[in-house]
């Protein structure tokens, strides 16, 4: 035992990111929501890149040994539930050990869990073996403690090789204290160690590795109904009619090249009621159907099928699909009774994100124009989104950055202290409601009512209220009801919060002075300095103008080198920066340098990461590994993840490049990237790593940028309100 625990300090040594923090912290979840999705606690079902999976690890010492590729791991297409699994293969020598896990990835808003009574996984025996040599078997807690190991042989119910086992162990086997919501996210990976040491090498797959009940949600399942099989470029787009049945465990999607021989290609989880075939090719035809599968993996009928064939697109139609394909994200991935949008998916299913929904309300808007959806549906969607919002909790006419999409109440998912106003994500919202507001133009008693209610939302904002003090040069981001400035953090740019200081100044009703643009946002005091030079590390752009030159390129305005490149979308979604210049520069101009030098920055690659280029590029922030974190063209801050809405919602500013980064992450990364949503959040070729969600702060973006870009839709609609014109006056007067 002393190499094995030589083996395991060297394993923790190499991999300091195992998550361990992540996974001791408790849930912010709290009780959970009578509405609320309960998920399963998932280890693995099926791995996003092919070679090897990101959650996994492995060590050993000579002569023993484990498979590995970069210390993980490998995928395989021998699969249970299709379409792939991690194979194992391992010799277990006497004078040595080897060591295995599968790790918990933790996903945002996914805090609700069935409580589980036994640790289940599906087990492939490749060829004949003496049983008593399949590895034993723990669980390993976020402290870097295990379980009792346990013999996995004793769970097998036969011998049989060739075939999968359902393998079954009760937690308490593993001697664990009672699992439940609040103390399962403890349990940080699947452990496996060598069994009886034969000196042989054998050869598993392991597959839809949960926690799960004993007690497992039944009902009688029907055959799902086929809605539409729809062919792009390169993929094939399978939707069928949900189902509400928590007996669902997952859809089965069969393909078939000839009509007749289907085989099984992917799963989708229940909350999901589309697939993305990514084929790789044009001219390629294939009938699809659909099953549905319960807890018990008794199967529905198939569906009828349906075929379709991929063909050539142009740059054009390109566009198209991929404003569509975010722009769905807000539409059919929308909290059914508010009409807005969730945070991210998968994720918390009722608890919806104001800045997010305010792009998505722009997104609505773009594919309303361009046809994917009828106006009479945006009209229907836009009175329900602002019928909602004229009754959900307000803070001085502020919303929270959560809302409970079903009841209207905060939910104050970053902790106690942010139960109230959240100033920046009520600017995004208002920002996209105010060009709805100028979209839903026509003389009807739908689109007056629209009108009307979007009026009583941005005339109701207190923007004033969150100067904190009469005399204050900045605005402040939160307010709580019960705790008031609590937070205490004060609005200064640059960053993504220029459009809160542009509405609090074009405000009809409770406006700031335009001279806190200045004193606020781009305030030269010591207090702004200091605050930009604590996140920026460095006293470029300290005094908020900065002038130095990056690869080639001279910045106006920014801390660093610019930032990470939301910064240049956030605020511009609705702002046209063509048409806003301060004392110091025009905007357009200025992200237009900002975006240029993230891509020069990834072009030159200092970090020498796979697949940075200039195809390749735009770092932002996005959904990593192990969290949620802001990636810069900056070493300390670039570990090698690239978001695709870092390029994609550059396009006014960098259209030939973005639209190479487009066809390069689609036709050639589109296997593990393109999704049902459009492009997955982020990912990282040097870790082999794709994020398994997409999320509303980035979907939106994409679609509303390029949308800008080839007509200017948004921007006209925006600048055309005639408070907006006012406010920019006012600013232009004290220039």
């Amino acid at each position: 035992m002393k190499q094995m625990g030589k083996i395991l300090s060297l394993l923790f040594i190499l991999t300091p990111i195992l998550g361990v923090d992540v996974y001791g912290k408790s849930s912010s979840a709290g009780n959970h929501p009578s509405s609320e999705y309960w998920y399963d606690y998932l280890f693995f079902d099926n791995s996003m890149m092919e070679g090897y999976h990101y959650y996994t690890k492995t060590a050993y010492t000579p002569p023993s040994w484990i498979k590995n590729a970069s210390l993980r791991l490998p995928v395989s297409e021998t699969a249970f539930s299709p379409g792939n699994s991690l194979e194992m293969t391992y010799i277990s020598s006497p004078e040595g050990e080897w060591y295995g896990e599968v790790q918990y990835h933790p996903l945002r808003g996914n805090d609700f869990f069935r409580t589980p009574d036994l640790l289940s996984l599906r087990l492939f025996i490749e060829s004949d073996m003496d049983f008593s040599a399949l590895p034993e078997i723990a669980i390993r807690y976020g402290d870097s403690t295990y379980t009792k190991q346990l013999r996995l042989a004793g769970y097998l119910t036969d011998e049989s090789t060739g075939t999968w086992h359902n393998v079954r162990i009760p937690l308490k086997d593993f001697g664990m204290e009672p699992i439940d919501n609040t103390n399962i996210k403890k349990l940080a990976a699947v452990a496996f160690y060598p069994g009886v040491k034969d000196g042989h090498q054998h050869t598993l797959y392991l597959d839809d590795i949960e926690l799960l009940p004993e007690s497992l949600p039944a009902s009688a399942l029907q055959a799902p109904e086929l809605k539409e099989v729809k062919a792009y470029e390169r993929h094939i787009e399978v939707a069928w009619n949900p189902q509400e049945n928590e007996g669902i465990k997952y859809y089965r999607i069969y393909r078939s090249e000839d009509g007749e021989i289907y085989i099984p290609v992917g799963i989708r989880r229940p909350w999901m009621n589309r697939f993305t075939d990514y084929v790789g090719e044009t001219g390629y035809k294939a009938w699809y159907k659909v099953t549905a599968v319960d807890y018990a993996l008794k199967e529905t009928p198939a569906s009828g099928a349906i075929a379709a064939t991929t063909y050539p697109m142009t740059d054009e139609q390109l566009l198209d699909m991929v404003q569509e394909a975010h722009f769905r994200y807000y539409w059919e991935g929308a909290e059914p009774n508010s009409g807005l949008s969730r945070e991210n998916i998968p994720g918390r299913s009722n608890m919806i994100a104001t800045g997010a929904s305010g792009f998505g309300v722009m997104a609505i808007i773009a594919a309303t124009e361009r046809g994917f959806i009828t106006r009479d549906e945006a009209v229907e969607r836009f009175i329900t989104i602002t019928s909602f919002l004229s009754e959900a909790d307000k803070f001085h006419g502020a919303v929270s950055h959560f809302i409970d999409g079903t009841t209207g109440k905060t939910i104050p998912f970053f902790g106690q202290r942010d139960n109230g106003g959240d100033l920046v994500e009520t600017s995004f919202l208002a920002q996209g409601l105010l060009a709805a507001h100028q979209y839903f133009n026509r003389d009807t008693d739908e689109e007056k009512l629209i009108r009307e209610k979007i009026d009583t939302f941005w005339k109701g904002i207190e923007w004033n209220w969150y100067k904190r003090y009469p005399d204050s040069p900045f605005l402040y981001w939160h307010w709580s009801p019960d705790q008031a400035w609590v937070i205490d953090h004060r609005l200064i740019g640059w960053n993504e919060t220029m459009i809160t200081y542009l509405l609090a100044v074009m405000s009809p009703t409770y406006a700031i002075e335009p001279e806190m643009y200045y004193s606020g946002w781009a305030s030269q005091s010591g207090v702004a300095q200091a605050y930009r030079k604590n996140w920026g590390k460095t006293d470029d752009g300290a005094l908020y103008i900065n002038g130095n030159t990056y690869y080639g390129l001279k910045l106006d305005v920014g801390v660093s080198n610019g930032g990470p490149l939301f910064f240049t979308h956030y605020s511009y979604m609705g702002l046209d920066p063509h048409r806003f210049t301060d004392r110091y520069t025009n905007y357009f101009q200025n992200n237009q340098a900002i975006a240029q030098i993230n891509l020069r920055y990834c072009v030159e690659n200092p970090g020498k990461y796979d697949g940075y280029g200039i195809d390749c590029w735009g770092l932002t922030a996005s959904d990593f590994a192990w969290g949620y974190q802001a990636q810069e063209p900056v070493s300390f801050r670039d570990n090698g993840t690239v978001a695709p809405t870092g390029a994609l919602a550059s396009f006014p500013y960098t259209p030939g490049e973005s639209m190479a980064a487009l066809k390069n992450y689609y036709r050639n990364y589109g296997q593990f990237l393109w999704g049902e949503y459009g492009f997955k959040d982020a990912f990282n070729l040097s870790e082999n790593w794709c994020s398994p969600i997409f999320m509303g702060l980035n979907q939106a973006p994409i679609t509303v940028m390029i949308e800008n870009y080839r007509s200017g839709l948004i921007w006209e609609l925006f600048m055309s309100h005639p408070d907006v014109n006012k406010g920019i006056e006012k600013i232009n007067s004290i220039r």
